[in-house]
């Protein structure tokens, strides 16, 4: 049953209450493996689905535009307090409902309409809020994309460095969807300050990585960053703006009235508790096995011969191009899901093929790493992702049957947060 449980939905809604139950057991079932999805706490959920819903809060705490706020201003001063202490950073704003949102209020803080921004372009593993032209960003800015290599997959720096010179753009965006490699955040800095541009690193998929030690910080490197608050953080569906005193009051200005209304109060007091629990110990660890994990993962994939863009990985994410195997990355990601195995198809760097029916696949390692596997069970992993691989490219479904019996099995002795089987 669903943990905390639901006796009130179904007895109000059964449709949704039974939808609710499906997908927990679809969460428990299923080696989830989407870079950008994980597990929260009981905890975080606990927070998500409470009372405090019901209250609108428009404003900041202590300057708020309606009455009863006594306890949400708390709530809030906890949750700025508590990224401000385990980011170390000056400042940080827990409002943005999510994280193109948070984005969006990074243009409106520092841009006018037409005025150059520089970010990484999507298919070479960016996001769409960096200035992609089918983005609102792309369309209201002036902006110039940046790529990785053909030869190695890679970020070429003095090719960026060049860019900025050449192009000199008011805010230069680090970081993005689809990195597998570590963020230089120093270079990045050092060639915004060369061309007088606003560095923003958006660090939305490793921002666990980054609190728990497993990947560099961008404190004191980038002006602003921007992160959701789930993925590698483990918190839920929200994002937060954290900059030098310097830039403050204009990113609060931006986020509220710039964008949005009232904040969604449950959501803060739920980044509040992941980011108590992500102060632990035990959170450092789980954000080191995240990398261990992947490594072994990246290193099993190699060896049955797939070919990994940049060759591998530093963080929780890989991206596979498929174009060797002879399937497409739509086909592989769907014979996958029926096989237990949940990815999402990805582009690739330079891919022929379009967005909607890419080469490759995108694969993490966040969400199974909190189910408690580690290195030695990405072996087994890499070999069914092999088996439904081959299975699918001969229209095999008895290997894709069997495959996600096994995982089943395998999962069976590693419970997930947010269900528990009934008494």
């Amino acid at each position: 049953m669903h943990q905390p449980p639901i006796p009130h939905v179904a007895g109000t809604d059964p449709e949704i209450a039974e939808l609710i139950q499906a997908e927990a057991r679809r969460q428990r079932d299923k080696v989830r493996l989407i870079p950008s999805e994980n597990y929260v706490s009981v905890a975080v959920l606990e927070a998500s689905g409470s009372v405090l819903t019901n209250k609108y809060s428009e404003g900041y705490p202590g300057r708020r535009y309606y009455e009863g706020q006594q306890f949400i201003d708390q709530v809030e001063r906890l949750a700025i307090e508590r990224a401000e202490r385990l980011f170390g950073v000056d400042h940080a704003n827990v409002q943005p409902y999510s994280g193109t949102p948070a984005n969006l209020a990074v243009y409106l803080a520092f841009l006018q309409p037409g005025e150059t921004m520089m970010g990484m372009a999507l298919p070479m593993g960016g996001h769409l809020s960096h200035g992609w032209p089918v983005s609102a960003t792309g369309k209201w800015f002036r902006s110039v994309q940046y790529g990785v290599r053909a030869d190695t997959g890679r970020l070429d720096l003095d090719e960026v460095r060049d860019l900025a010179r050449r192009e000199h753009p008011r805010v230069i965006f680090c970081g993005g969807t689809a990195i597998p490699r570590t963020i230089d955040f120093p270079a990045f800095a050092e060639i915004a300050r060369e061309v007088g541009a606003v560095l923003v690193a958006d660090i939305a998929h490793i921002a666990g990585l980054v609190v728990g030690g497993a990947h560099p910080s961008p404190v004191g490197y980038a002006d602003v960053i921007t992160t959701t608050t789930h993925k590698t953080l483990r918190g839920p569906r929200g994002a937060m703006i954290m900059t030098t005193a310097e830039h403050a009051s204009a990113v609060d200005k931006a986020v509220f009235p710039g964008l949005q209304g009232g904040p969604h109060n449950h959501t803060t007091a739920a980044i509040a508790v992941a980011l108590h629990e992500a102060a632990q110990p035990s959170f450092r660890a789980y954000a080191h096995q995240v990398v261990a994990n992947a490594r072994a993962l990246a290193d099993a994939l190699t060896t049955r011969g797939y070919t990994l863009i940049s060759g591998g990985t530093d963080n929780h994410l890989i991206l596979l191009d498929l174009t060797p195997q002879g399937i497409g990355g739509k086909s592989a990601a769907k014979a996958l899901d029926r096989a237990g195995l949940e990815v999402n198809y990805n582009t690739i760097p330079f891919d022929p093929r379009k967005p909607f029916d890419p080469s490759g696949i995108r694969i993490g390692t966040p969400a199974i790493t909190t189910r408690g596997l580690n290195e030695q069970h990405m072996e087994q992993i890499a070999g069914w992702i092999d088996e439904a691989i081959i299975a699918a490219t001969k229209d095999d479904e008895e290997v894709i049957e069997r495959v996600a019996a096994n995982v089943a099995d395998l999962l069976a002795d590693f419970p997930m947060p947010g269900w528990a089987p009934s008494a």
